[in-house]
């Protein structure tokens, strides 16, 4: 049998005023070291190796969900300013071309960016995000070669399809027009951090070098963003922590003018602007955990000033909002799942538009015109494929404008869904939807992949994967467990799930584990488990912790290394992140964060077997976070069970760039559960 690599040891100590540990893999770190790159080449070697007899396999289940894929294929398109926009694909192309239509959906077609033809030569292609100013005449875009998220501005004249000689690198996404139709806002990113903390003036056709500095974020825990509201008539920067913001805004006919602070920033208090009809509206959690929707006139936008709209309720959990003409929408959360809230502004009526399945996720889509009876929204479910909708507020008339393809056969009504509320060891109930294949027998010989995230506050919702059949047709059920440190339930499922709760979020887990495995949904020699980012910290938790539960684990791009990278301020996202994890200069987060660190657990013990996977270029998650952690598992665990690991070297935190490109990814990680039930070639 081949051997795996072992990484030479270089014993370090890490000194802090809270404790010193001793890191033998610290080394791992110096991304242009020859040894390092030989190392992590060594582990694709033998990734390689041992995933040999389901190579046919995973080129099986690639080309299986390929051909799911309609490659001719175009989004809804959206009216915006007198054009039509849209994206499509054209068959075998890896990248979408972005295009419009002037008047009508019949107008000629106008390619703005053609994807294919910029991405060509690269081999990680990314488009960051594209604006148009307001004459329909300019268009600014921004791409990215490496996938480290610094992105490159240029500018193109859509009358003469001239690009303009100015590029300005390291920057967030696309940035915005000001409405003289030549002046343009952007948020610079630290190279090293990857923090966006400058916003910047341009003046188009001049030297990027003379762009003037409207503002520099100070404190290193915001994040600095720029955008228009959907009015057009205001600038506005967004500084935004995990716990607070604030809000600047500008007059967008006036760019040269000075911003202007909506409310200074406090500690626990979130908020983001709109405006519509001669207000300001805010969605605000201030006195109210789940959030409110307020007023305010736009020459106080003091507190004293705001006047409920919609009253901040504990059962709901108000997630977002879009401001029409005659009505307001919102995205509330009730009992986990999303739902949607229209409410006419004359007389406050009030209606929710009506699911008929079990699990879903509901969404607000692309509504860019603000005099408009139409709200476009997004559904979708195990068992929908992602599908846009009209829906006629005034009529309340629902138009299903287009359901994603999928080719193959699919039959929805061959799979079964199931929503669970799954009781913790503490009591509280975890929300729980379940996928399967009509057939699924619950006697404790089916294999079964669970999912979850649980960190930041970030919902995870059921939505169609149709990768996902490629499992559910080899008999697998997947269930996606709603653990605390999201928002599904709420604020507070969130403040249960960080700092010194976050405990409860590996807690979760394992107790949805045991839950599946008493209810015959499986057996640990049929449980597979998987996470990534920070829901590979929780792979890596729950592993330490209750190893003889899993027959496998998939830890993509992993968070494991928890106490030297917040200990770093130079990492990227550290300094962003003390509100979801505790500053580890304090000895109490410190101690805590040591308790459950994937990386410093690591003990003597059978694992269950392990996919690793990470990408040079990880903007997130550094790759040596996971790179250290195999290293440190293959020289102290006791079991024989794999335990392998997959650099993309081409790639970041998002994994391969390309609609197809990306299914090899989904493709490797099927094959190795397969694998691990006995499936060859």
């Amino acid at each position: 049998m081949p051997q795996p690599p072992v990484a030479t040891i270089k014993a370090k100590q890490l000194v802090s005023p809270n404790g010193t540990r001793t890191d033998n893999y610290y080394w791992l770190n110096e991304r242009e070291n020859p040894q390092v790159l030989d190392y992590l080449r060594a582990e694709n070697s033998y990734f390689d190796q041992q995933m040999a007899p389901v190579k046919g396999l995973e080129e099986k289940l690639f080309q299986e969900m390929r051909g799911r894929i309609k490659e001719t294929d175009q989004s809804v398109p959206y009216r915006d300013n007198g054009y039509y926009y849209y994206t499509r694909y054209e068959t075998g192309g890896e990248y979408p071309l972005y295009c419009r239509k002037k008047g009508s959906q019949q107008a000629p077609e106008e390619i703005l960016l053609n994807g294919n033809e910029m991405g060509k030569g690269h081999t990680y292609f990314a488009i960051g995000g594209y604006e148009v100013s307001d004459n329909n005449e300019l268009l600014a875009y921004s791409t990215d070669i490496v996938s480290r998220r610094l992105y490159t501005v240029r500018f193109k004249n859509l009358k003469t399809g001239t690009l303009y000689p100015e590029e300005i690198a390291n920057v967030e996404g696309a940035g915005v027009w000001a409405a003289d139709n030549k002046t343009f806002f952007y948020a610079k990113k630290d190279v090293n951090t990857l923090l966006p903390y400058q916003i910047y003036r341009h003046t188009l056709g001049t030297d990027p070098k003379q762009d003037a500095l409207v503002y520099e974020e100070k404190d290193n825990t915001f994040y600095t963003h720029i955008s228009r509201s959907k009015s057009k008539k205001y600038l506005q920067i967004s500084l935004t922590s995990s716990l607070s913001s604030e809000v600047r805004y500008l007059d967008a006919s006036k760019p040269a003018g000075e911003f202007k602070v909506f409310l200074p920033r406090e500690t626990d208090h979130l908020y983001e602007v709109e405006d519509a009809n001669g207000q300001f509206y805010v969605r605000t959690n201030y006195q109210a955990p789940n959030f409110r929707i307020v007023s305010t006139p736009l020459t106080n936008t003091a507190k004293t000033a705001w006047k409920d709209v919609i009253p901040a309720r504990s059962e709901a959990f108000i997630a977002g909002m879009e401001l029409f003409k005659d009505y307001l929408v919102l995205n509330e959360r009730k009992d986990g799942l999303l739902q949607l809230r229209v409410i006419r502004w004359q007389d406050k009526k009030d209606e929710y538009l009506k699911f008929n399945e079990v699990a879903y996720t509901s969404s607000i889509g692309a509504n860019p015109e603000f005099d408009t009876q139409q709200l476009r929204f997004n559904y979708t479910s195990f068992t929908t494929p992602t599908s846009t909708y009209d829906y006629n507020m005034a009529t309340h008339q629902q138009t299903l404008l287009k359901e994603q393809p999928v080719l193959g056969g699919f039959n929805k009504s061959n799979y079964t869904e199931e929503r669970l509320m799954v009781k913790a060891r503490d009591g509280k109930s975890i929300p729980v939807s379940i996928v399967y294949k009509k057939g699924f027998k619950k006697d404790g010989n089916s294999p079964v992949l669970q999912y979850a995230y649980g960190s930041y506050g970030a919902s995870m919702d059921p939505t169609f994967s149709a990768a996902r059949l490629s499992l559910l047709d080899r008999g697998f059920a997947y269930v996606l467990c709603n653990i605390r440190g999201g928002q599904e339930l709420g604020r507070q499922w969130f403040e249960d799930g960080r700092m010194l709760h976050k405990i409860n979020s590996f807690n979760d887990f394992i107790d949805c584990s045991e839950y599946l495995v008493k209810q015959k949904y499986t057996s640990p020699a049929k449980l597979f488990a998987m996470g990534g980012s920070a829901g590979g910290l929780l792979m890596g938790a729950v592993v330490n912790m209750r190893p003889d539960l899993y027959k496998g684990v998939i830890a993509a791009v992993p968070f494991v290394d928890v106490v030297t990278t917040m200990s770093d301020e130079s990492i990227p996202l550290t300094t962003g992140e003390y509100d979801q994890w505790g500053n580890p200069a304090q000895k109490q987060y410190y101690d805590y964060m040591l308790s459950y660190s994937p990386y410093d657990n690591v003990k003597a013990q059978a694992y269950p077997n392990m996919l690793v996977t990470t990408g040079l270029h990880d903007s997130q998650v550094q790759y040596f976070e996971p790179a250290k952690w195999v290293a440190k598992l293959r020289a102290t665990k006791t079991d024989k069970n794999l335990l392998l690991m997959h650099t993309d070297m081409e790639a970041g935190h998002g994994g391969a760039s390309g609609r197809f490109k990306a299914l090899h990814d989904v493709a490797r990680q099927y094959a190795f559960m397969l694998l691990l039930l006995g499936e060859k070639s």
